[in-house]
């Protein structure tokens, strides 16, 4: 979270592209920007993201895949949600938090990492599979929120640094310092 950094963003992204060589999408606003790589396995025309609500007032990058998707599309469009896509599993999430908030998570069944941007409450909600199949890094730095998938593109971030931080490790229970190892710098 923070102001757009377009240049930051790319590399982010560029770094993971065997994550998803099939395309990246970009998103940003004064408040935050989300940047994705994708593979393409359920929706392969028409799934970009990041992707919106009918009113773009919800969107969402998402590395995974929701099983149950179809029941739930279904579900959704009885409810009167308009969806923009054929058949995507990440479409479903940003109706899916707008029919049932937070509570949308306990529908999923599925291996996920989601980022979903709520414009209106200026709410930013990470969330990953209950096993933790699919990884969703974060780090505080500079006075920003740098989440990714994988830790080298968090790296890519010139607010993070690449120094390990000692008093972190020192703070571990158990951790006595005469077993600790040479962490070498990136």
């Amino acid at each position: 979270m923070g102001k757009p950094d377009p240049q930051t963003l790319r590399r982010m992204t560029d770094i993971i592209i065997h994550r998803g060589p099939d395309e990246a999408g970009v998103w940003e606003s004064p408040d935050l920007s989300l940047g994705t790589r994708r593979l393409a396995i359920v929706d392969l025309e028409t799934g970009q993201q990041p992707i919106f609500n009918e009113d773009a007032t919800v969107g969402v990058v998402f590395n995974g895949e929701i099983y149950n998707y179809p029941e739930l599309q279904a579900e959704l469009k009885g409810q009167g949600h308009r969806f923009h896509t054929d058949h995507s599993d990440t479409e479903v999430l940003v109706h899916l938090y707008e029919q049932y908030g937070d509570e949308f998570l306990h529908k999923l069944n599925g291996m996920f990492a989601i980022a979903l941007w709520d414009i209106p409450r200026q709410r930013l909600l990470l969330a990953r599979d209950r096993v933790g199949i699919k990884p969703l890094y974060y780090s505080m730095a500079g006075g920003r929120l740098i989440f990714a998938s994988e830790i080298k593109s968090i790296l890519q971030h010139p607010a993070v640094s690449r120094e390990p931080d000692y008093a972190a490790l020192l703070k571990q229970p158990g951790f006595e310092p005469q077993h600790a190892l040479y962490m070498h710098p990136f």
